[in-house]
This record gives structure tokens, C-alpha cells and sequence, in this order.
């Protein structure tokens, strides 16, 4: 069954902790046989209105799946690399995603999920990002 919920996203850069990126949303949050799922709706705020943004979250991966003006589908497992396209409305990039560190701690009632990865776009130097999600469903 689908629950109502509060999602609170937060990205920064390593080289520049204070610069930091956060969006409380409301969503949707459910569980079934593939995992924990959550939902919401972009904003402006975020620079990708008309998007709707999707997560699987499993114990040892998580995935990142976006649709709308902006859409791509990127995957997080620790210690592995995957490469994602990533469609705006100015062009496609490139992304490579290294994921050095996942934490996962989510139950029926929402969760935390930790991400700290090596993002290289379009084959430039990476940049060491993290990302926090909480859920309170």
C-alpha cells in the first residue's frame, strides 16, 4: 500500500561541504517484492520541473530513475561503476558513477539511505559527491 511521505534529498561536492544542495518534497513511499519504493514530483526549485523521479531502494543497491523534462536512470552499488545518459532539455550527457560508499536503512515506516560516489560527466574529472535521502513515511 502506498503511504504518503516527506523526502528530504541533500547532494554536495567533496571539495566544497558548505555548498549544499537540499529539497524536502512531499512523495509516495511503498514496499513490495523488489524493495522499497519512492516517488515525487520535481520542482522548479530543483531545476528539473515536469519531472517525476523514482527510487528502488534495495539492501545492497539503489537506483535512481528520472522521467519528464529531465530523465535518466542511474544505479548505486558499493564498489561498482555504472555508466547512465542523462537526457535534458539542452542535450544528453554522459555519466559515470563510481560508488565508493551505500548505506541503506529503510523499513516500512521511511528511512536513510548514505551515497558517496565518484561522478565524471561527459569524461571529465570526477568529483567526489555525496548524497543523504530520508523518507518519513
Amino acid at each position: 500500500m502506498k503511504k504518503k511521505a516527506i523526502i528530504s534529498i541533500s547532494s554536495n561536492q567533496e571539495v566544497d561541504k558548505d555548498d549544499l544542495i537540499e529539497v524536502i518534497t512531499p512523495g509516495e513511499f511503498y514496499h513490495d517484492v523488489n524493495g522499497f519504493h519512492a516517488s515525487y514530483d520535481e520542482t522548479e526549485i530543483s531545476g528539473m520541473e515536469g519531472t517525476r523521479t523514482r527510487l528502488l531502494i534495495q539492501q545492497d543497491k539503489f537506483m535512481l530513475e528520472r522521467e519528464g523534462t529531465t530523465s535518466t536512470q542511474m544505479e548505486f552499488k558499493k564498489n561498482n561503476e555504472s555508466l547512465s545518459l542523462y537526457n535534458t532539455p539542452y542535450g544528453m550527457l554522459e555519466l559515470k558513477i563510481h560508488t565508493k560508499d551505500l548505506k541503506v536503512d529503510v523499513d516500512e515506516n521511511g528511512g536513510e539511505i548514505f551515497v558517496n560516489y565518484n561522478l565524471s560527466i561527459g569524461g571529465q574529472q570526477p568529483q567526489t559527491t555525496e548524497l543523504r535521502i530520508k523518507i518519513k513515511a
